[in-house]
């Protein structure tokens, strides 16, 4: 019986963990599997949530942070200056 998701997700204790789930066929090639994985890894951004939690940012921090990035990105499509 397969997953109705990608993803098999447990709670825990402490949270909820999220696994990786990777349909290979008995012919498949190692490589092409851990490709396959990768790509979903990436995919889901596991990594980035982890940086994000190593360190706290406060709400006003993360905002300024936003509305700098979304200044830029306007003088960007205005043409204000060069890349």
């Amino acid at each position: 019986m397969r997953p109705l998701s990608n993803r098999a997700v447990f709670f825990t204790k402490g949270g909820i963990y999220n696994m990786l789930i990777i349909d290979s066929k008995d012919c498949e090639n190692i490589d092409k599997a851990l490709k396959k994985y990768k790509k979903k890894f990436e995919k889901s951004r596991v990594l980035l949530q982890l940086r994000e939690r190593q360190s706290f940012t406060k709400p006003s921090v993360r905002r300024r942070t936003e509305v700098l990035k979304a200044v830029y990105k306007q003088q960007l499509t205005n043409g204000l200056f060069d890349k």
